[in-house]
């Protein structure tokens, strides 16, 4: 292990003020378009697919506007299964919390490409496929005002306008259908040692940390209140016939974490306010891809991505429909 390199911006042990936070964000640029890869593709697909344009709606759930300090104005989507019908529990899958791990917010569009259909047959289902854009456009894991959406989602007292707009459409599209899964799509990439915690350690003033190595594959992060540790394994064996796992370091840990079973560890997602912790699904796992690997691509972790997804909520139907009985 070794000391994370001291962030250029700010005083060490010295929280960041409002300069600080500006001289940050006059370095964010434009990388890619959200509407080009997400928009324009989540549209296309329905325009183009009859079958999807009579299962599924795309709906407009609010707009982010940061023109007021230079940057650009989103207007976000997602995708519900119809008719909807409030006797049958619903499958939640939310990708670009972080907008940098792209994976997420492109396995979620593979995911209604070539599954959304099947899987409305079963459950309501509704797919945030960017929470946020801004991010997703600068490859970023903040928001532009420096804020991490995924320690954001606490429902009475939301931490940025992004994660409060999507607890906000899960609740309202939710209406009387149960909860039953819910699946947030992320990575683990080269730049969250490289680059992103040493800007987190100088914005909190924090004292300066020892990294742990990134893992070389797939895991996942079960929710500890909600550990349903054989729906997790499902998940797990799916991926795996899609690419590799990521194995424990010396200690028996993934990013310093100890492994509940291989390839799975567990944080307590309502405490830390990630995006999975704000529903009340008995079947909640956030998904870490490791796109940086010489041993994968691109493409296989979008379908990574896609499988655990299928895997996830396929386990979440059966496992509710054997309860009946």
């Amino acid at each position: 292990m070794k000391n994370f390199r001291q962030y250029d911006i700010g005083v060490p042990g010295r929280p960041w003020g409002a300069e600080e936070r500006q001289q940050w964000l006059k370095r964010q640029v434009k990388q890619r378009s959200y509407e080009d890869l997400v928009v324009l593709p989540l549209k296309s697909m329905m325009s183009r697919n009859p079958a999807l344009y009579q299962a599924a709606s795309i709906v407009e759930y609010g707009t982010v506007d940061y023109t007021s300090i230079g940057q650009g104005a989103y207007r976000l989507y997602a995708l519900k299964s119809q008719p909807w019908r409030d006797d049958r529990p619903t499958a939640i899958v939310t990708g670009g919390v972080h907008g940098y791990e792209t994976s997420g917010v492109l396995g979620a569009l593979l995911f209604i490409q070539n599954h959304f259909i099947e899987t409305a047959r079963a459950v309501n289902v509704l797919v945030l496929p960017c929470v946020t854009p801004w991010a997703f456009e600068t490859v970023n894991r903040w928001t532009p005002l420096a804020v991490d959406p995924n320690r954001s989602f606490n429902r009475d007292k939301p931490g940025c306008e992004e994660a409060g707009l999507a607890m906000a459409c899960i609740r309202s599209q939710l209406g009387k259908s149960p909860a039953l899964v819910h699946i947030d799509l992320h990575e683990t990439t080269d730049t969250d040692n490289s680059e992103f915690t040493p800007a987190k350690i100088a914005r909190d003033g924090l004292a300066a940390e020892k990294w742990s190595e990134i893992p070389d594959g797939f895991y996942l992060v079960g929710d500890a209140r909600r550990p349903q540790i054989i729906f997790q394994q499902a998940m797990l064996d799916a991926v795996r016939r899609v690419t590799h796992l990521a194995a424990a370091d010396e200690d028996g840990c993934i990013i310093g974490d100890p492994l509940v079973i291989p390839h799975l560890v567990h944080y307590d997602c309502a405490k830390y306010y990630l995006c999975g912790g704000h529903t009340d699904a008995p079947y909640v796992t956030t998904t870490e891809v490791y796109p940086d690997s010489k041993r994968t691509t691109p493409e296989e972790c979008n379908a990574a991505q896609a499988a655990c997804v299928v895997a996830g909520i396929q386990f979440a139907i059966n496992a509710t429909a054997g309860s009946r009985h």
